[in-house]
């Protein structure tokens, strides 16, 4: 589609510059949700899991395109970004594979494998109050001191075009596979924050796939996409609130909004437990142990009617595995009750 801020020429672009840095993460077929759906026979779910990246979820794709693209620019200055922890891991692992210094500021109640991670690739992490962020934009203040200070270069998580046509890399792959195997696409599913991973994806499989339905899953505590597209405009939530950090956006970014606009009809607002059903169903069936953001599209799906209409495959994003183990743990400690309505 004409006139959108990136195109799947820009993915194109992308690819050529990251295929040295990242590589095309498992894209399983799930017989166990195809009987759970009820599918035709011909029909078939596959979960894209981008929790084999190095950095565990796909933020690295978008990471290392806008690093590939600043790098000849930086002269020696650092990279400064905020996020919730999953892009601070893929800022942090472009920082280290094209040899620039990266700061990152992240909330003091990010997942310990988070912080663990971001610092492994060699990352400075500096940490906000979440929990009255809203009241004080200290995360804001504290990114743009670190600008100043440190005449650091700002990343953004989700609202850049670079970080954008990354992002679309892993779908660009994943129509690939597809079409390899004979393949056609119905349905494709994955989580909504501030717009970076859905807008990107959905150029991607608009472009490979223009018959799909594309439709995105947020939490019901966070669907500021949802009202968006209820109200035709952007909407920004005050006070994101869900299990699922990685998507606590207060609204989609300005770049992201005209793409999801054009390519996304619908998206569900999922309960957060609904998001531990499923990720309980994803470590019974399939032995993968997700982080909340990275279940929810499984929730979304495990949440629709049986036998979704359509004739083609179903993909669902499976977006991050940077789940502490005693969360985790805590998370998928479901009574047989609850546990049932995901089953």
């Amino acid at each position: 589609m004409s006139g959108l801020p990136v195109t799947i020429d820009d993915v194109y672009a992308a690819e050529a510059r990251i295929r040295e840095h990242v590589f095309s993460p498992p894209l399983i077929r799930s017989w166990a949700l195809e009987r759970h759906l009820g599918l035709a026979e011909h029909r078939r779910v596959w979960l894209r899991d981008y929790g084999w990246t190095p950095s565990g979820s796909f933020k690295l794709f978008g990471a290392c395109n806008w690093m590939a693209e600043k790098k000849p620019t930086l002269n020696g200055r650092p990279v400064a970004a905020h996020s919730s922890g999953n892009f601070a891991s893929g800022i942090a692992y472009a920082g280290m594979r094209f040899g620039v210094r990266v700061i990152v500021v992240m909330p003091d109640t990010a997942p310990q494998i988070k912080f663990r991670r971001t610092q492994s690739f060699g990352a400075e992490v500096r940490t906000y109050n979440i929990a009255r962020d809203h009241e004080t934009g200290e995360r804001d203040r504290l990114t743009r001191e670190i600008a100043e200070v440190e005449n650091a270069v700002l990343a953004s998580p989700y609202d850049d075009p670079f970080v954008i046509a990354g992002n679309g890399v892993g779908a660009l792959w994943t129509v690939r596979e597809l079409k390899h195997l004979g393949r056609h696409v119905s349905h494709f599913i994955c989580p909504v924050s501030g717009g970076g991973l859905m807008s990107g994806q959905a150029i991607s499989i608009h472009d490979g796939f223009p018959d799909a339905e594309i439709i995105g899953v947020e939490p019901e505590g966070a669907d500021d996409f949802r009202q968006s597209l209820a109200a035709d405009r952007r909407v920004r939530v005050e006070r994101p609130t869900s299990i699922c950090d990685g998507l606590l956006s207060y609204d989609v970014g300005v770049t992201n909004w005209p793409i999801l606009k054009a390519h996304v009809r619908n998206s569900l607002a999922i309960s957060d437990l609904q998001t531990r059903q499923a990720m309980k169903w994803l470590y019974e069936h399939h032995g993968l142990k997700t982080e909340p953001s990275g279940a929810i599209g499984v929730a979304g799906l495990l949440s629709a009617a049986r036998n979704p209409d359509g004739d083609g495959d179903i993909v669902v994003v499976v977006s991050g595995r940077n789940a502490d183990e005693d969360a985790f743990r805590r998370w998928i400690d479901l009574p047989q009750a609850d546990s049932e309505q995901g089953a």
